[in-house]
């Protein structure tokens, strides 16, 4: 059947909503119930705690779609700043994996020859993937105005390889997931609430720098 790895995606993601509409999951995860349980946790088995919150984490940013700046934030606010940002980038680093791993099997096959159809998506996606990947990987990723969860699937749409997207989604999205963690343990830590929230906003100065240093280059090429 002509395209039924499609029709199987589009199947499980219907599925996916459907289910979460009777459970409730996001509704779970957003609530702040997701902090509750595992501040509850933490004083019993601090790293059960950690392995819960990253699968959970890469479930509902991958599978339920929900924001990842959502367990950034929980992740400060649980764990601190610096357990809390790597934890909550090596949970988005994999999430992001699995998404464009689904996307490269559900998806390309029947999109790509649609894409190929444009010029300027097939220069841009297909034709220069090798010679482009890093700089478009940087400003997606750097610059968070890009919807994280649909990036991830739409990148296994393209011409770049797995190990490249793994290795430069995993450096560029660090700063960001920093910067949201640390910000959010500023506002539960009075004590350092200053310096941590001022740490964070350096942090995001320095993503939107590094994208448009790389956007120049890449237009002086």
């Amino acid at each position: 059947m002509k395209n039924a790895k499609v029709w199987l995606f589009v199947a499980i993601v219907v599925a996916v909503v459907i289910a979460n509409h009777f459970f409730g999951w996001s509704d779970w995860i957003a609530s702040g119930q997701l902090q509750r349980t595992l501040d509850a946790m933490i004083g019993e088995n601090y790293v059960l705690a950690c392995v819960v919150y990253v699968a959970l984490s890469i479930v509902g940013s991958v599978v339920l779609a929900l924001p990842g700046v959502l367990f950034a934030l929980a992740a400060g606010a649980i764990f601190g700043p610096v357990v809390g940002t790597l934890l909550c980038w090596l949970s988005m680093s994999v999430g992001a994996c699995g998404a464009f791993i689904a996307g490269r099997y559900f998806l390309k096959d029947a999109l790509k020859p649609k894409l190929e159809k444009n010029k300027t998506l097939n220069k841009f996606l297909f034709e220069g993937a090798d010679k482009s990947d890093v700089f478009l990987l940087a400003v997606t990723r750097l610059v968070p105005v890009f919807p994280f969860n649909l990036q991830n699937f739409a990148y296994g749409v393209t011409d770049i390889r797995f190990a490249p997207y793994a290795l430069y989604s995993a450096l560029f999205i660090l700063p960001g997931t920093a910067a949201y963690t640390i910000g959010a343990a500023g506002i539960v830590d009075a004590e350092n609430r200053v310096v941590l929230i001022v740490v964070a906003v350096l942090l995001f100065v320095v993503s939107f720098g590094i994208a448009w240093f790389l956007k120049r280059k890449a237009d002086i090429a």
